[in-house]
């Protein structure tokens, strides 16, 4: 099992989201939160698991909501660039690249 690190931006990424649902429904942003706990969970355990994305990255895609966690298996840690919602450009983090 390897630890996780995230990109800083990520925090951003997670708490529109969240903020979005639970204005939906009321817990729906908790259920929304879960599910990515439990995909970081899957992607430690087994990072080489999930299909090639974009820039040697991988994507996990959440099963409950339209989302995906973008990641790379590195040689201590798994980095996770993006949650990024699937009707979005798949490109849209490549800028992040440049601040890994």
């Amino acid at each position: 099992m390897k630890t996780l690190s995230f990109h800083p931006e990520i925090t951003e990424d997670i708490k529109a989201s969240y903020e979005w649902y639970e204005e939906q429904t009321v817990g729906l942003g908790l259920s929304f939160v879960d599910e990515l706990e439990k995909s970081y969970e899957a992607i430690s355990n087994f990072p080489k698991s999930w299909s090639p994305f974009y820039f040697g990255f991988k994507r996990y895609i959440l099963s409950r909501f339209p989302f995906s966690v973008v990641y790379k298996e590195e040689q201590e840690t798994i980095f996770v660039i993006a949650v990024m919602h699937n009707s979005r450009n798949p490109k849209f983090w490549e800028a992040r690249l440049s601040s890994e």
